[in-house]
């Protein structure tokens, strides 16, 4: 079997068997293959795509390039969750504990992003002491224990998928869409979970603005998860505004403390009902979604999900006094406001330009090698369908290093726009897939 013979052979627009696949991904992460070489495959497969079979072949040989989580000893129905991002997403924080807390077990590897704020780890590492890079062992323990664990991707876990990003990166193929399927449900596989909730964001402010696009992932996702023998669905929901009123590393993990206290953004607690309900159905708790989205929302106001997130924190070697003392959460030397111009009614938040601004302002990185600091961020003071007068404070830039506050902040001021009169509201989860 030649490389370039299977390289040629998806060029010309026909279907790759499992053994084919395997000798490249097998030869390319024991580095017997060439980078030219997969980038001319990356290429070919970009330009003639895969179909479901396929797509879920690679997929379960990428699995098979590394380590894999046995969680068939864990006592629980074992539940996993991807986002494919957003501004302002801070889901895992709050849907974790809070299935948790109903009796499921979310035993979930993240990681860190170059997105426009930090990933899951990035955002929970702004916790003082908490540990995210935990051996196999740890993970598996914390997960029996506390019935919640979030760690960080190992290296060993599907080496093929990371060494594939770094390539998709530079030969712009990161959009092919059996590559992102394959990439996503390679980790989620990996990770071991029996059920997976995906949540697909659509909308200015997501990897994918075009509904048809997010449906299509969201379809081709559900399709290779079922495959692949995991009871999984998706929800396509509203990224035309940042989600909640925090964009920012620890001021997410703020809003999230808050909302597992019943005290959060409406649009936040919402979601996370919604994708747990769908977690609540798979582990046979509940038939019906509505009656599922209730029961946890019963668990957000009587402080069972807190207690849960707190019981991680102090799993993980962190300081559980956070939750009701957020000044040991990194804090901005600055805030500066941003005002209303004139009284109206919020009609559209760009969450495209508030993603890039609280970027701008350190709160994300371009490259992995970039430092994101933790406090940096936007607070959105008015949302859709908010009134606002004339001067009233819009969104509040918090700031330590102020090279791009000018930039940051007419990005923010700009994404604000207003009409005279309350519009409809735009629907936050817009489809399900299953």
């Amino acid at each position: 079997m030649r490389t370039v013979d299977i390289i040629k052979k998806k060029r010309d627009g026909n279907r790759l068997c499992k053994e084919e696949l395997k000798f490249l991904i097998d030869g390319y992460v024991k580095r017997h293959i060439p980078d030219y070489q997969i980038s001319a495959l990356l290429m070919a497969i970009y330009l003639r795509g895969m179909d479901d079979e396929e797509t879920a072949i690679l997929t379960e040989v990428m699995v098979q390039s590394g380590t894999t989580i046995d969680l068939t000893k864990i006592c629980g129905y074992t539940v996993d969750k991807h986002s494919t991002g957003g501004v302002g997403d801070k889901t895992t924080l709050v849907l974790a504990p809070l299935v948790a807390a109903a009796g499921l077990v979310m035993a979930k590897l993240s990681g860190r992003s170059l997105g426009h704020t930090g990933g899951t780890i990035d955002k929970l590492e702004s916790i003082p002491g908490l540990r995210t890079d935990l051996s196999t062992e740890e993970f598996l323990q914390s997960a029996q224990r506390c019935g919640l664990v979030i760690a960080n991707h190992s290296a060993d876990v599907v080496p093929a998928d990371q060494l594939f990003y770094k390539l998709r990166d530079v030969t712009a193929t990161i959009e092919s869409l059996p590559l992102i399927v394959s990439s996503i449900m390679s980790k989620k596989i990996a990770g071991g979970a029996r059920a997976i909730v995906i949540d697909v964001k659509t909308g200015s402010g997501a990897f994918l603005s075009n509904i048809d696009q997010s449906r299509r992932l969201a379809q081709s996702l559900v399709a290779i998860g079922k495959r692949l023998d995991r009871r999984i669905t998706a929800l396509i929901t509203n990224m035309s505004q940042p989600l909640g009123r925090m964009v920012g590393n620890a001021l997410e993990v703020r809003e999230a403390i808050a909302t597992l206290k019943g005290e959060g953004p409406s649009d936040l607690e919402e979601l996370c009902c919604q994708l747990g309900a769908e977690l609540l159905i798979f582990a046979g708790q509940v038939t019906d979604r509505s009656v599922g989205a209730n029961q946890l929302r019963q668990l957000l106001y009587n402080g069972a999900a807190l207690s849960k997130f707190r019981a991680m924190i102090i799993e993980q070697n962190g300081d559980p006094a956070v939750i009701n003392n957020s000044s040991l959460l990194p804090i901005a030397n600055k805030k500066v406001e941003i005002l209303a111009p004139s009284t109206g009614y919020v009609k559209q938040i760009d969450a495209l330009s508030i993603g890039q601004a609280a970027n701008l302002l350190g709160a994300g990185r371009a490259v992995k090698t970039d430092r994101i600091d933790a406090a940096v961020g936007i607070e959105l003071c008015a949302k859709i369908n908010d009134r606002v007068s004339a001067g009233e404070i819009l969104a509040i830039l918090h700031v330590n290093d102020e090279a791009n506050l000018d930039h940051a902040y007419a990005l923010v001021k700009d994404a604000y726009q207003f009409a005279p009169v309350k519009q409809e509201a735009p629907p936050l989860v817009l489809e399900r897939v299953e």
